[in-house]
């Protein structure tokens, strides 16, 4: 479900490919003007705009904005001209291999459905040259390891049926696996959570709860750490519900003292295609007040504008 609110006269790729080029003449960008072009452009519409830039002025429009923007907005916007599956694949490989952030490569690699990843692994190996699982078997290690690895590789069913023998069994496997022993079984937590669907794993929480008296998202909690910990959770927040799971990403980025900007950009590119109205929904249910009014105090300029933009207006 989209969000962009579109321009009520719809806009040739070709007079937004001249109106960019406007912008950039002279001294100085009209950053405001480039800002309000993009952030209403739907994928199929941005790319379009790059054919016809380099048609008409031989330039590719990726390296002018490059040079033309600057700081988050500048990030933002990259990142942005992506298609969904371009994103994911430049997210994982940036993180994996540049700035190294095991979080934000989680969070991608966790969150998506199965055709999402089956998508981005083709293009994260045409673009790189490398498989995705050659870059995760590189840059991460131990049981975190384990469970990308086979999550990426593991073809899960995407329906809604659940096989109700099989949710106790895996649901006393993990108890077993988990709570009941000393130390944990971390293979079983592996398997049933890079195997089973979503609509299974929620099936599974529920049939937990009910054995067991208690969560299985605390006894995650309980017995792991560290990154295989946050997988864990990434993957059963998101069978559960995504769109919650992303409002909770996004409200500890603007929590407390200064701001996570890598995450909000991060979030709320990649989420405007996909599912912005629901994170909105749950945002507001959840902390009471609305992504828009929060993401507005924790940025300023051209950024807060290019974000609020995505995110859309209030309900």
């Amino acid at each position: 479900m989209s969000t962009l609110s579109f321009p009520p006269v719809p806009t040739s790729p070709r007079d937004d490919a001249v109106a960019l080029y406007r912008a950039f003449k002279g001294l100085g960008c009209d950053t405001a003007a480039v800002v309000s072009i993009l952030a209403h452009r739907d994928a199929t519409q941005r790319a379009l705009i790059q054919q016809e830039y380099r048609t008409m002025y031989s330039d590719d429009l990726i390296k002018r904005l490059t040079s033309e923007l600057h700081g988050k907005l500048e990030t933002a916007v990259l990142l942005w001209m992506h298609d969904p599956a371009g994103r994911d694949a430049i997210i994982p490989r940036q993180a994996l291999t540049g700035t190294k952030n095991l979080e934000a490569a989680t969070e991608v690699l966790c969150s998506r459905t199965p055709s999402q990843i089956q998508s981005f692994k083709q293009i994260y190996h045409s673009k790189f040259g490398v498989p995705l699982e050659h870059d995760i078997e590189r840059n991460t290690s131990g049981d975190h390891k384990m469970l990308l690895l086979a999550y990426v590789s593991t073809p899960r069913y995407e329906g809604l049926e659940v096989d109700r023998a099989m949710t106790e069994k895996d649901a006393k496997s993990l108890f077993k696996a988990g709570e009941k022993k000393l130390g944990t079984d971390e293979k079983t937590f592996i398997r049933i959570f890079s195997e089973r669907s979503r609509a299974q794993l929620a099936a599974i929480t529920s049939a937990y709860h009910h054995m067991y008296g208690s969560s299985l998202k605390k006894a995650v909690k309980s017995e792991t750490s560290g990154n295989f910990e946050y997988a864990l959770l990434t993957i059963l927040r998101c069978a559960e519900n995504p769109a919650k799971y992303f409002a909770k990403v996004l409200h500890k980025a603007m929590m407390g003292a200064g701001t996570n900007d890598t995450t909000l950009i991060r979030v709320i590119v990649t989420r405007t295609e996909i599912d912005m109205q629901y994170i909105k929904g749950e945002y507001l249910k959840k902390y009471r007040k609305a992504l828009n009014d929060e993401v507005h105090s924790e940025t300023s300029g051209h950024y807060r504008t290019f974000l609020l933009s995505l995110i859309g207006p209030n309900h």
